[in-house]
This record gives C-alpha cells, sequence and structure tokens, in this order.
C-alpha cells in the first residue's frame, strides 16, 4: 500500500517584497527539503479558490482535500462547529465570531493580540449571560476564534472577514443585508462590557493590544460532506491547531492527531507536528499536516517571521517526514500551501498557489528550487483546485 504524506504551509505563498530583494518570502527562506522535493519530483500551480468565490481559507483547504466548494461548501462557521462538536439542526444559522481590536474606527488587530484562550473564554461566558437570550448562544474555543450559533432565526447577510481588512474602517464592513442590525447590535454590546473590563485593564497596562469587540462573519448552515475512505479507499489522519481544517478532517472521515503545544500561530510546536507525522505514517495511508502559522505572520504584516515560519516548518516537518517516507516500498509526499497571503497586503490572496511533489511515478521538466516562480515555469497548471487530490492519488 502507497504512503501519502500532505505538508499545508497555510498562507506561505506570497508575492516579490522589496525589502527581501524582490523576491517571495518563500524564496527568501531556507527550504532545502522542499527545495529536494521539487528537484526530485515536479512542481505546478493549482488554482485552490475558484474565481468566483471569495479567497478564504476554507475554500482553499476543501479544495486542496479534493472537493469541490461549489457542491460542498455552505460557510466557515459550520465547519468549525463540527469540529467543537456543537449540534446544528438543519435551520440553524452559524456565524465564526472573532475577538478584534478597533482603534480610530479601523480595524487594528483581527485577533486582539492573538489573546488566550483562558481569557477568551471568561469574555465569551461573561457575554453569554449578560444576553439572556434563548435565540442564540456563544460557544468559546480557541484564543480569538469563536462560534455563535443563532436559532429560529433566518438571515441573508454579506460579512467580512477581519483579517482581510486589517486598517480598513469599520463602518464600511459592518454586516449589510437581512438580519444585520442584530449582528451590529450584538457587537455593540460586546463593545460596551469590554471596553472597561478587568482583562482589558490588565492588557492595557501590559501593553498588549485590547480586546474592543466580538466580530461576526463566516456564517453558515449544517455542512455535510462524502468520506474520504469512500472515494479514495484510503485511510487519513489530520494533525492541526485550527478548527477549520478539523472539522473539514471530521466531516471526511479523518482521525485527528494531537499535538501539546500546537497554537495555529507562529509559536507553535513545530518538532512536535513533524514526529507526530513520522509516527502515524505507520499507522495511516495518508496523513495531511496543516501549519498555520505563516499565514498569521503575514497577517500582521511581518516577512521575517514568514520566514522563520517556513524554514520551521521545513525543518522539522518536510525533512522528517520525507526522510520517515522513504523507507517505505511505495510513496508520495505532497507540500502546497492553500491560498496566497501576501505580506503587502496582510489579506488572502486568490492567485494560483504552488506546489511541490515527489515519490512513485512523478517526474517533472524543470529540477530547480521550489517557488512560486519556478512553479509558473514548469508549464503545469491545475485548474480546478479540487482535482489536485486525485492527481496526486492516482496520476
Amino acid at each position: 500500500m502507497t504512503k501519502y504524506a500532505i505538508i499545508v504551509p497555510d498562507g506561505a505563498a506570497d508575492k516579490p517584497i522589496e525589502e527581501l530583494g524582490e523576491r517571495t518570502v518563500l524564496e527568501a527562506a531556507e527550504t532545502p527539503n522542499m527545495d529536494k522535493i521539487s528537484r526530485q519530483g515536479r512542481q505546478g500551480l493549482v488554482r485552490t479558490v475558484p474565481e468566483d468565490m471569495e479567497a478564504g481559507s476554507d475554500v482553499a483547504q476543501m479544495s486542496l482535500l479534493g472537493y469541490d466548494p461549489h457542491t460542498f461548501y455552505s460557510g466557515r462557521a459550520p465547519i468549525e462547529a463540527v469540529a467543537r462538536n456543537i449540534k446544528l439542526s438543519a435551520d440553524d444559522w452559524v456565524f465564526r465570531c472573532n475577538l478584534v481590536t478597533i482603534a480610530d474606527g479601523k480595524m487594528a488587530d483581527h485577533s486582539a493580540g492573538h489573546i488566550s484562550s483562558e481569557e477568551a473564554k471568561a469574555l465569551i461566558t461573561e457575554l453569554n449571560e449578560q444576553s439572556g437570550d434563548k435565540n442564540y448562544r456563544l460557544y468559546p474555543g480557541i484564543s480569538y476564534r469563536h462560534l455563535l450559533v443563532f436559532k429560529g432565526l433566518d438571515f441573508d447577510v454579506q460579512t467580512y472577514p477581519p483579517h482581510d481588512f486589517i486598517g480598513r474602517k469599520i463602518e464600511r464592513i459592518l454586516p449589510r443585508g437581512k438580519g444585520a442590525e442584530l449582528l451590529i447590535d450584538l457587537m455593540a454590546r460586546s463593545q460596551q462590557l469590554f471596553i472597561n473590563h478587568d482583562i482589558n485593564r490588565v492588557r492595557r497596562d501590559l501593553g498588549e493590544n485590547q480586546v474592543s469587540s466580538i466580530w461576526l462573519w463566516g456564517q453558515g448552515k449544517k455542512t455535510v460532506m462524502d468520506s474520504f475512505y469512500k472515494r479514495f479507499g484510503i485511510k487519513g489522519a489530520t494533525i492541526t491547531a485550527v478548527d477549520l481544517v478539523r472539522g473539514l478532517s471530521k466531516l471526511i472521515g479523518f482521525d485527528l492527531i494531537e499535538v501539546a503545544g500546537a497554537t495555529g500561530f507562529i509559536d507553535t510546536n513545530y518538532e512536535g507536528k513533524g514526529s507526530a507525522a513520522v509516527e502515524a505514517l505507520d499507522k495511516y495511508d495518508l496523513v495531511f499536516v496543516h501549519i498555520e502559522a505563516p499565514d498569521e505572520a503575514a497577517h500582521n504584516g511581518s516577512a521575517e517571521l514568514k520566514k522563520k515560519a517556513i524554514e520551521q516548518i521545513d525543518k522539522y516537518i518536510v525533512g522528517p517526514v520525507l526522510e520517515a517516507i522513504r523507507n517505505y516500498e511505495s510513496w508520495r509526499i505532497l507540500v502546497m500551501p492553500d491560498h496566497l497571503t501576501p505580506v503587502s497586503s496582510r489579506a488572502h490572496s486568490s492567485e494560483p498557489v504552488p506546489f511541490a511533489m515527489a515519490g512513485e511515478n512523478v517526474s517533472g521538466i524543470l529540477h530547480t528550487t521550489f517557488s512560486e516562480a519556478h512553479a509558473a515555469e514548469s508549464g503545469f497548471k491545475i485548474d480546478k483546485g479540487f482535482e489536485i487530490m486525485e492527481y496526486f492519488l492516482k496520476s
């Protein structure tokens, strides 16, 4: 049986940056193991975000896993609800609820300084208690990422992901449409609670970003997806620290492997993820490793942190997994970001992403380092992102 490994450095792809000598972060980073895969195998481009859809990690990750977003996508929040084991009825609406920092009327930080889960839980719990409304409930999550479930209500709203609108005026990105007034009112109530909260007083004294408000977006209804095993006959497992990828993995029947110290930020346990992936290869046909760090660094506008994250991924995850998987009689490995997150814009972008693939019966014509430019030069492009999985597994 062939062993497969997929490693996803979230948002690692970028555009040339002046401070890096007009190189992308991926080009500037030391990535000997990704380069080894591209030299020994092949690289190319994949459009993970359809042209008529927004450049969200939800759509991109769904494509990467081999599922057409036009068929299966119903919103980001319902996917994360699956990760939290939140039971939804067919009529429930669920929204992603960030804790954010607003300054001078603008979105300053989509993560409220990457607030700790303990602080966030206290704020979300208190907001729940003060609302006293049986029509909705807030569910605390990890760090700044939470959920809000509505029952008995209907929505037809446009919302805006805060990480894509850093520096933009709040008034221009408030929810719009049927039900928007309720969402805006809830956000305003949270601001009244948070403004003089003890947690914010401490954060203010420490010089940390304060929690200004909840931010509601990514809405949708219950999601259902086909089993990966039934489609491909392959048993898979996922290593990730974020609920979006956890939810997608559970929806398609992948097992989840927990890693101590995995944070979904640049301080994540890279070495632990790499070791867990190596161990999982013995038990599973396919191991899917997702690392959020490059994306978060780009949202923070830091090329230096993004470069460091990519180098850590290469050293502690790609390297050990490549070395281990080569010991199996038949194997394939794939490294690719889910989408671009340019440091310059600090927002997701929908251009095709580069991939590098190596293993049994994989060959290319451009044996060089892994980068956006070289992937484009290869001349190989997959326009429907969800087809990358079929190609990786069976081509």
